[in-house]
């Protein structure tokens, strides 16, 4: 790729803007603007319009008033990069930057754009001196050192502070400032706050900057757009004006009659609200790791345990964590909360014991599916170098196209250090940018962790399921997809054409599935399914 072109997943090819064109580009959302604020329109600017940024700007822009008009007019801004241009060409030409299995994302940026006239996307920094309102959805991650242990991590703060800096020389005083992105305990206060102040008044500013925190609960599926739109939020600011201001504002732009806003009396307070929500998560997640083992080893079921446990209602949330935790929030937030406490708010004691203890048993999950991939193989007589191992799904959840952070990644990354040859299939998936881009890929690469992983760069997720599954000799089901529930064993095997070892990581197989693929010569393990080795039993005795 050259370094003035930016290539789209779609292989569509965008040049990056000259120093020339900042004026023209300016000028033109200038006139745009005026249009807008004309029509009694708010002028709002999405700082970030990635798997966050891009949907919000766009819910914002489908707005509507009492009076049925829209109230609002958005700018989506994005660094012009090679990596991450092409998104602005792609939303002005009406289309979603992101690829979602909801069926109101294309059709709401389609309206916004073409219809409606409310959205347009740029890359000039000059467009902040328009807005009423900055929403910052700046990616903020968290980058571990070693695999397994969080503490060693640190937070990669110097994207949101520049973007802060950028929108501080930009904006005017009376600008809300909103930071959506998920940050460290004692961001808006302690970081954003006194950069922002020092901005201003070198600027001649007397006035604090209306700063406030709102962070959202985005779910990647089919509720893509509602689990924005239509969901609980918390918001507060670092003065009353902000805090009066965001909670007008989102109250505009979000169902919050349904819904309502819960208000918090500091930024401090609704950071740390948001870190310990998905820390709790990934606890209740982690805890089922030792339990699952302890089902494996002593001929228990975890799948059918959880179901009982379930049953009773103060118990619903218990999860089977599968074969790792993914999704950009779970395996990170925590670490947030922990850098936090000793770099930012300057504390020395070691008071975080559950919350990395959980993190690192959710990294490090997928190292067992691994190991249950060799011995499957092992009791086959078959050694795992070299082996053909088929991966059912891509995603970190069912029915999503979301890679990030998938448990199925560290899986394939070990079962390569081992010497197996990897296949894909995922039917939400079409490119996994954390192989296809991992010597260029963002702070740190999953690679670093394993050897021999350059072969992955080429890694492709195959569409046909049963060009996939031809002369396999492993297949693994690492993702509950709903496509495979309903495989039958006798139809995969004659594809096959061999008895191969099964490693079911998420509870897909039944009984009966079970059964049968052991009655076909095949051999069966999976996470927590301990019982395999008596249907095994029952199955030799007939």
């Amino acid at each position: 790729m050259t370094k003035n072109v930016s290539i789209s997943p779609e292989g569509i090819e965008y040049t990056l803007p000259t120093e020339e064109d900042y004026q023209k580009e300016f000028e033109k959302v200038q006139k745009l603007v005026k249009e807008a604020k004309n029509q009694g329109q708010e002028i709002v600017v999405v700082m970030g319009v990635g798997f966050v940024g891009s949907v919000m700007a766009a819910i914002v822009a489908d707005t509507t008033d009492e009076n049925g008009k829209s109230p609002k007019f958005v700018i989506g801004m994005q660094r012009p990069s090679s990596r991450s241009f092409w998104k602005i060409p792609t939303i002005n030409l009406g289309l979603a930057p992101i690829k979602a299995e909801d069926p109101e994302v294309e059709p709401m940026f389609a309206r916004c754009v073409k219809q409606k006239k409310t959205l347009i996307a740029t890359y000039t920094n000059d467009v902040l001196s328009l807005a009423d309102v900055v929403i910052v959805d700046v990616q903020l991650d968290y980058v571990k050192e070693d695999l397994g242990k969080v503490i060693t991590g640190n937070v990669d703060m110097e994207a949101l502070e520049e973007s802060l800096g950028i929108i501080a020389e930009h904006i005017s005083p009376e600008t809300l400032v909103l930071i959506e992105t998920t940050v460290a305990p004692g961001t808006t206060e302690q970081v954003a706050l006194p950069l922002m102040r020092r901005i201003f008044k070198n600027r001649g500013i007397k006035t604090d900057p209306l700063l406030a925190h709102s962070y959202e609960r985005v779910m990647p599926g089919k509720d893509y757009v509602k689990s924005v739109r239509d969901f609980w939020r918390v918001c507060s600011g670092v003065n009353e004006e902000a805090k009066s201001r965001v909670v007008r504002f989102l109250n505009e732009v979000l169902n919050t009659d349904e819904f309502p806003l819960t208000v918090l009396d500091r930024p401090i307070e609704s950071e740390t609200a948001k870190i310990i929500e998905n820390s709790y998560r990934a606890t209740i997640l982690a805890f089922m790791d030792e339990w699952s083992l302890f089902a494996e080893r002593n001929g228990v079921d975890i799948i059918k345990v959880i179901e009982a446990i379930k049953r009773r209602p103060t118990h619903s949330n218990l999860i089977f964590p599968g074969p790792g935790i993914g999704g950009y929030c779970l395996p990170k937030d925590g670490g947030l909360g922990i850098w936090a406490y000793r770099h930012i708010l300057g504390f020395e004691d070691d008071i975080f014991k559950l919350t990395p203890a959980a993190i690192d048993i959710n990294d490090t999950r997928s190292l067992h599916a691994a190991q249950l991939v060799r011995d499957g193989l092992r009791n086959m007589g078959l050694p795992i170098a070299s082996a053909e191992v088929l991966i059912l799904g891509a995603s970190y959840r069912e029915d999503v196209g979301d890679t990030r952070y998938s448990g199925s990644e560290i899986l394939i990354r070990k079962l390569s250090e081992m010497g197996a040859e990897i296949r894909v299939h995922d039917p939400y998936v079409d490119i996994w940018w954390e192989f296809k881009n991992q010597e260029i890929y963002p702070n740190h690469s999953k690679q670093v962790f394993f050897r021999n992983q350059k072969k992955l760069k080429d890694l492709n997720i195959e569409k046909d399921l049963d060009k996939a599954l031809y002369d396999i000799d492993v297949l693994v089901f690492a993702v509950r997809h709903n496509d495979y529930i309903d495989l039958n064993p006798d139809n995969i095997i004659e594809k096959i054409g061999k008895p191969i070892a099964v490693i079911d990581c998420f509870g897909v197989l039944g009984d009966d599935k079970i059964s049968r693929y052991l009655e076909l010569g095949c051999e069966v393990k999976g996470l927590g399914r301990g019982h395999i080795k008596r249907i095994k039993e029952k199955i030799h005795k007939k």
